[in-house]
């Protein structure tokens, strides 16, 4: 069931003049909280003063895979790996939840194609449900260590704009937990499906930008956030 109230959250505003919003989703166990490190090296640089950043804070749910033990998840999850069932209904809630964050940003004067949505692990896969099915053309996404989920009826609910909203995937090389195997199956399934094409490099905020990360588990590395920074000016560059 859709809910009316908004996800609790964290607001780091605009150092200058708001012209763009990133809302960035924590993974499992996380808060918003655990971004605010992250956060603070993207609005340390002067060339993103202008980007307001938004960390929500998933439910606190009993998590199965996990022995039943409550946890803040933005789904629950039955078993770990990928051959699983998912749950599809929690997915789609927090979805909708993370839709309503989104618009609120554009009816406070953001317009869409200057709001990112972003995450990590689990809050990449949100990201990914979120951002290719909702109605609005965002300016990009960013998924680190993430993965595509629903894919048994994604083409049934993704957006007419799927094809096209850049997005920024890092995937490390060493994760146990999103096989780079695994990473790569689903940016095929965005191109073969969906229709998506590949950017023509890292930072390149074209089409899907996909790095496989030498040296990196399931985290983020200096590497990955260097290009992930390069990218975000190209994409959200300030306005005058």
């Amino acid at each position: 069931m859709a809910t009316n109230n908004v996800l609790q959250h964290l607001t780091l505003p605009a150092a200058s003049k708001h012209t763009a919003t990133v809302i960035f989703v924590h993974g499992l166990g996380d808060t918003g909280h655990g971004g605010e490190p992250l956060v603070a090296m993207f609005r340390s640089d002067p060339q993103l003063s202008h980007v307001k950043w938004v960390l929500p804070h998933s439910p606190v749910r009993p998590v199965k895979a996990n022995m039943g033990i409550e946890m803040p998840s933005w789904y629950d999850i039955y078993s770990f790996g990928f051959n699983t069932q998912e749950d599809e209904q929690g997915m789609l809630e927090s979805a909708r939840s993370l839709d309503q964050l989104i618009g609120r940003e554009i009816d406070c004067g953001i317009d869409p194609s200057r709001v990112f949505l972003g995450g990590f692990s689990q809050g990449g896969t949100m990201t990914l449900l979120t951002g290719l099915t909702t109605e609005r053309k965002l300016g990009g996404l960013i998924v680190l260590s993430g993965w595509l989920p629903l894919q048994h009826r994604f083409k049934e609910i993704a957006s007419r704009y799927a094809s096209t909203v850049p997005i920024f995937w890092a995937q490390g090389r060493e994760d146990p937990l999103v096989l780079p195997k695994h990473s790569a199956e689903c940016v095929d399934f965005l191109k073969t499906q969906l229709g998506a094409s590949l950017a023509p490099s890292q930072t390149e905020p074209t089409g899907v930008a996909h790095k496989i990360y030498g040296g990196l588990g399931h985290g983020v590395s200096e590497e990955e956030l260097a290009d992930l920074k390069v990218w975000l000016k190209r994409a959200i560059p300030a306005t005058k």
